[in-house]
């Protein structure tokens, strides 16, 4: 029996492989160390890898295609439902045998090296923004145990902390004053770090022809633009922008029973961090709306007024995203719509 498809579950030093025929019949099973893979798959008659979306497969699906694979990246939610028995390494390799031969099974598009180094960007800088809310937390918290209370907000942190350093007759023991000293001094580094990504964010808006288009769109950021590079590879993966705007999670749950259809709030699947962009986008947008008499304002004003602050936000967040699909693949600047 011939091998067309190979599903490899993949680990740091131990990989699990099994060769399955057209009909469905497993040819093989294998498990090989780092080392073998590749030589293994080299010496393997041209066939269909398939991989679980996970760390390295990216890396082992580049490598892969240069010896004439082709490789497909299933996310772990679409191969968990043909895992038969007990989950081991030998039932996942299979199971992603099983799913990568199913024909309506989506598959995650290969990242080129530049792009997964965009998207270690967006993580690292996402990391250190989280660590420096933590450090206000903290110096807020331990303050607190002393009697003294910060308001929340970054400007009340930065102005307050160091008149209570300063002052040398409130109180506060030498110890402490020293500690929260030093998670001041790390709060000025980590805010230095982030300055730092979001000027390369900006460079790269301004270089990537990509990212260039998608910061036409009002509402569309160095961050958010920069991030769908990195995040969507390919945007003919998805048949329309109504699909797209459903994979950032921007789209109503559906409860439909009886022919009866009743929508909810929105998904909230798919990329949380690109959601997130585009929402903080889109109140960046609504924020400085009064006085703008566009087409676009005028709609988001009236549907404000309507039906509240938040279903305005999402929509505008929404229409974006499906801009953004629509410019990728038209590869087209937005065009302002004409006032009616």
């Amino acid at each position: 029996m011939n091998t067309i498809t190979i599903g490899i579950d993949l680990a740091k030093t131990s990989f699990s492989l099994v060769g399955m025929s057209k009909q469905g019949n497993i040819t093989f099973r294998k498990t090989l160390t780092r080392k073998k893979l590749l030589p293994f798959i080299a010496n393997h008659p041209i066939s269909t890898i398939a991989m679980e979306a996970c760390s390295g497969a990216h890396f082992w699906a580049r490598e892969f295609s240069k010896l004439g694979h082709e490789c497909k990246i299933i996310a772990a939610k679409f191969i968990a439902p043909f895992r038969k028995g007990v989950k081991n390494d030998n039932n996942d390799a299979e199971a992603i045998c099983e799913a990568a031969q199913r024909p309506r099974i989506y598959t995650v598009p290969i990242k080129t090296p530049d792009q997964q180094a965009l998207q270690a960007m967006h993580r690292i800088a996402s990391l250190i923004i989280k660590e420096k809310n933590a450090t206000v937390n903290q110096a807020r918290g331990l303050l607190a145990e002393f009697g003294f209370v910060i308001p929340k907000g970054k400007k009340a942190f930065i102005t307050q902390i160091p008149e209570i350093l300063e002052d040398a007759e409130n109180g506060l023991p030498d110890q402490a004053r020293m500690l929260i000293s030093h998670l001041l001094k790390h709060y000025k580094l980590l805010h230095e770090k982030t300055l730092e990504y979001d000027r390369e964010f900006s460079r790269i808006g301004r270089e990537n022809p990509k990212a260039k288009r998608l910061r036409t769109i009002p509402g569309v950021g160095d961050k958010t633009a920069t991030g769908m590079v990195a995040a969507v590879p390919d945007p003919r993966m998805f048949t329309n922008s109504h699909q797209f705007a459903a994979w950032l999670g921007l789209t109503p749950k559906q409860f439909s029973t009886g022919g009866k259809i009743k929508l909810g709030g929105i998904t909230k699947a798919g990329n949380s961090y690109l959601r997130m962009c585009l929402i903080h986008g889109a109140r960046s947008y609504i924020k400085n709306i009064e006085n703008k008499d566009d087409k676009v304002s005028r709609w988001i004003v009236n549907l404000i007024e309507r039906r509240g602050y938040n279903r305005g936000l999402v929509a505008m967040a929404a229409r974006n995203a499906r801009l953004i699909w629509t410019l990728l693949i038209k590869e087209e600047d937005y065009r302002v719509p004409l006032c009616t």
